[in-house]
């Protein structure tokens, strides 16, 4: 059986199991002042995206651009912000990019991770491939997930599957556009993984931007982790199992959670070593909920339809979708 394989069906028993504990660890993990928000007239509208086989893992925008991309086909696809449609951009397959799971824009550079190939996708802003990366060849399973852009440039990107965390260095990112490849190089450990779940996932920065905060998927738990001296804490914060991707503005974390169906916001302390849970958020027709951004008065999230990717099962809508909500 190939990794690809082997590593999409570890997923799917991860998936399995969290779809059966996480009503009941959602509801002991919440304090009783979170307070729901359903969203119904807000403001809320859908971007479409022109793709038939889309499955939009995550989502990225700056002033220029939306993006989102492909777990299934590597296709990334963009549009203005604020239009109601995406359209592909870098095309399925185009340098070996042939899943697309997080994405960022980090100044003229587009950032690509590319899930169970163990492929990582350095762009600029006009589809030119800066550098590609391959993790490292352990005979294991890989996902590389996610990543973050810390405030000298260098990028950090988690592997659900490997119990790291690889870097990129800022000289690297902006680099003349020569295609060129390289290793992805670990940079960090991280602990708690536990063998055969998903586990560390959505990433950001600390707003000092000294430390990242990695978010684990299977369990639910925060981790800090210092860059400095790579000492990784547990944040004290509720469980929030499912948590897919992370955004960050100020202290506050939207965190999607995929499984749930909602984002997540949470609030951090002023030294980053707890975190409380502000609300939780949801819209109709949301479907499995992996990526999130913030971009000006807005918040992104993707539709993914995740488990008819994994499984197979009937699309829940034949049109793939971001959801846009105002921010608040």
């Amino acid at each position: 059986m190939s990794t690809r394989t082997t590593a999409r069906a570890t997923w799917r028993r991860a998936l399995l199991t969290v779809t059966a504990m996480s009503t009941a660890l959602a509801a002991l993990a919440l304090p009783a002042t979170a307070a729901p928000i359903h969203d119904r007239e807000g403001g809320d509208y859908t971007i479409t995206i022109n793709g038939s086989n889309a499955f939009p893992e995550s989502v990225a925008a700056d002033h220029r651009y939306v993006y989102t991309g492909s777990i299934a086909d590597g296709t990334v696809y963009r549009g203005r912000p604020g239009a109601k449609t995406l359209d592909p951009f870098l095309p399925a397959g185009q340098d070996g990019r042939t899943q697309a799971t997080g994405i960022k824009v980090t100044g003229n550079r587009l950032l690509v991770a590319g899930a169970f190939t163990g492929r990582f996708f350095v762009y600029t802003h006009t589809g030119k491939l800066v550098s590609s990366y391959t993790v490292p060849d352990t005979g294991g399973p890989t996902l590389v997930n996610d990543e973050t852009v810390t405030p000298n440039g260098d990028v950090y990107i988690t592997d659900s599957f490997r119990a790291v965390v690889y870097r990129i260095p800022a000289a690297e990112v902006n680099a003349p556009a020569t295609g060129a490849h390289r290793p992805l190089e670990v940079a960090y450990h991280l602990p708690d993984y536990v063998a055969g779940q998903s586990n560390g996932n959505g990433i950001v920065t600390t707003p000092d931007g000294k430390s990242l905060i990695i978010g684990y998927w299977y369990s639910g738990a925060l981790y800090r982790l210092t860059l400095a001296t790579g000492d990784v804490r547990k944040i004290d914060a509720p469980a929030l199992p499912s948590a897919d991707g992370i955004a960050r503005r100020g202290n506050t974390l939207y965190v999607a959670r995929s499984v749930n169906n909602e984002i997540t916001t949470v609030r951090l302390s002023g030294d980053d070593t707890r975190a409380t849970v502000v609300s939780e958020r949801t819209y109709p027709g949301a479907d499995t909920t992996t990526g999130v951004a913030v971009n000006g008065d807005r918040l992104l999230v993707t539709n993914s339809q995740m488990d008819t990717y994994l499984y197979g099962t009937p699309l829940t809508s034949p049109v793939f979708t971001l959801e846009s909500l105002p921010l608040r």
